[in-house]
């Protein structure tokens, strides 16, 4: 490569295309980023804007420097601009126009430099390639090996693709260990300066959804649906479930017999997440209660997206939750901002004494009834 033969490297367009696996206009790119490069490093400077065209039949190239027109008489880069004077009969300020140079032979550094662009362009385009073919499974679930585990991230080997798993994407408190196989959803392909980057989580809503989909196969046939799912990876998700088929209880189905298929769940994210399976309601009211289980709720206000919560002292801690989070998960969930109110205890009515009501009652019946004396006067008369 240090005398960087352009025929040879026309001839090793397809080898190099079939050995990767990328089509040949790819490859063909690639080589021609390298002679732009080198041609740059031996005749140029990094503000050029040059492209090269390689003749894969001939083994010949060209590169062409494109420059912006400016007017005459003022000061420019030689690199980016040229005056119109110089630029050709029919160029307009503001035009970009090229000028063509035959590629014939490079330096020592320049062949280097031409070098590691192939390696790293072709590396790029492999994994842009690998990572195009996961488009397709975004959205579901796939397990990886641990390959790596850094401060802000894990990385994931998929097989023919490695991943990363960002710390907002993991279970709080889950450890990870090179070497050990789990499950991970596919999120995004982030694409950027640095390439194509695949992104995973465990941590996310979408990961549970999944988990389910996978467990309850009443889910694809559109007897139950899941309605919504909030969670806080590592401590607790809530998720309301619906059915479509009198006489189906969805909570139940998504519980299992024995709590199999929440168990299996439970199992891939770990006993310290808890799940709160619910009915979901059209109902606004009986929604936020079913929320806001296992706490037992009084009354319900609404006010626009504003909830107010009546619960008894007993139940006040229990709807909240722990550092808030009962009660921050199912605003999540239902979509209300919900204030948990301490309802005050009703008045209770004294009750009367047994005897004193007995007593008064055979009081006013005696009260009703004639006296001896009264009688004897009405037999007189």
């Amino acid at each position: 490569m240090e005398n960087l033969d352009l025929k040879q490297m026309s001839t090793m367009v397809d080898i190099i295309a079939e050995e990767k696996g990328l089509p040949k206009d790819t490859v063909l790119n690639v080589i021609e980023q390298a002679i732009a490069a080198a041609w740059r490093k031996d005749n140029g400077d990094r503000d050029m804007n040059v492209r090269a065209v390689l003749n894969t039949k001939t083994g010949e190239a060209e590169v062409f420097v494109a420059r912006e027109v400016i007017e005459d008489g003022l000061a420019y880069n030689p690199s980016t601009e040229i005056p119109i004077s110089e630029a050709g009969k029919n160029a307009k300020i503001g035009d970009i126009v090229e000028e063509k140079f035959k590629v014939k032979s490079f330096g020592r550094v320049a062949a280097m430099t031409a070098k590691q662009v192939v390696v790293q362009r072709l590396r790029e385009a492999e994994n842009d390639a690998v990572l195009t073919a996961f488009e397709d499974k975004i959205g579901t679930i796939v397990t990886g090996t641990v390959s790596r585990v850094e401060p802000k991230l894990v990385r994931i080997d998929l097989g023919h693709a490695n991943a990363i798993m960002p710390r907002s994407e993991q279970i709080d408190g889950e450890y990870y260990t090179v070497g050990n196989r789990i499950k991970v959803y596919i999120k995004n392909i982030e694409r950027g300066e640095r390439g194509a980057q695949l992104i995973v989580s465990r941590g996310s809503a979408e990961f549970i959804e999944c988990l389910f989909r996978q467990e309850v196969p009443e889910v694809e046939n559109g007897s139950v649906e899941i309605r919504g799912i909030a969670r806080e990876a590592g401590r607790r998700t809530k998720i309301a479930v619906m059915s479509t088929v009198p006489g189906v209880d969805p909570v139940g189905t998504f519980v299992g017999g024995r709590g199999i298929r929440v168990g299996a769940v439970m199992n891939e994210i770990g006993d310290k997440e808890k799940i709160d399976i619910i009915n979901w309601s059209d109902n606004a009211s009986e929604y936020i209660r079913e929320a806001l289980s296992p706490a037992e709720i009084i009354k319900v206000e609404i006010d626009g997206k504003k909830a107010k919560v009546y619960v008894s002292e007993d139940q006040q801690s229990i709807a909240i939750g722990k550092q808030g989070q009962n009660v921050r998960l199912a605003s999540k969930l239902t979509g209300y901002d919900i204030d948990i109110v301490l309802s005050k205890p009703t008045a209770k009515k004294k009750k009367q004494n047994v005897e004193d009501a007995l007593l008064s009652a055979i009081e006013e019946e005696t009260a009703d009834e004639p006296t001896e004396d009264s009688a004897d006067q009405t037999t007189t008369e």
